[in-house]
């Protein structure tokens, strides 16, 4: 079954504690966007796991170089997963996945910027990691012509454990798990809704 996992881009500690609170029962993965991260630091990831043990908590750290040394820090913080871009070396995804595995943690590799996404994703998972996210950026989205088809046709394509991030709501969950996405990753639309809750088990329900 795909799993849902909401991405925090807000700015502060309490914001996304909050949000959290609000989204938690409808969702599997507590994503702590990159901008998030950089506003508060670590501290915002021992936050929102200490609030929510049960919940996978996800920093995106979009690591591109020292991948050990980064994830070691985020996984003493307590994520139970952070990302790799990539654009990296491989030596940085390894080094990441060496740090995983001290750990028992994940690492996730974002190709946000990587042109053939689909080769890229299987070169990866030959390198240890948990799974792979099918990423188009807030920049990306807002070019003329962007479509998530072209991303949800590429993670198929793979053939790994693929998440998809960029553009999803309630009227393209279903393609996501159509094409057979681990993990749905929503962001603005759960955020950015008048009601936070309501939006995230709506894209509950139509993944289940």
């Amino acid at each position: 079954m795909t799993k849902l996992q909401v991405a925090i881009d807000l700015l502060t500690t309490a914001d996304a504690l909050a949000l959290a609170e609000k989204v938690a029962p409808h969702v599997d993965i507590i994503e702590l966007g990159t901008p998030l991260i950089k506003s508060e630091g670590l501290g915002v990831i021992r936050a929102v796991k200490d609030a929510h043990p049960d919940k996978i908590v996800f920093a995106d750290l979009k690591t591109a170089d020292a991948g050990a040394l980064e994830a070691r820090i985020a996984f003493e913080a307590g994520a139970d997963l952070v990302t790799v871009l990539g654009t990296a070396d491989d030596s940085t995804i390894l080094g990441a996945v060496e740090a995983a595995k001290e750990a028992g943690k994940g690492i996730v590799v974002d190709l946000i910027g990587v042109a053939d996404k689909a080769a890229r994703a299987r070169q990866v998972v030959d390198l240890g990691v948990e799974f792979v996210e099918f990423h188009a950026g807030l920049d990306e989205q807002a070019q003329p012509g962007f479509s998530l088809t072209t991303l949800l046709e590429a993670g198929t394509a793979s053939e790994v454990r693929f998440s998809v991030a960029g553009g999803v709501n309630i009227h393209s969950i279903t393609a996501v798990k159509a094409a057979g996405a681990d993990v749905a990753v929503a962001g603005g639309s759960i955020y950015g809704a008048v009601d936070p809750a309501l939006a995230a088990a709506a894209l509950q329900a139509e993944l289940n």
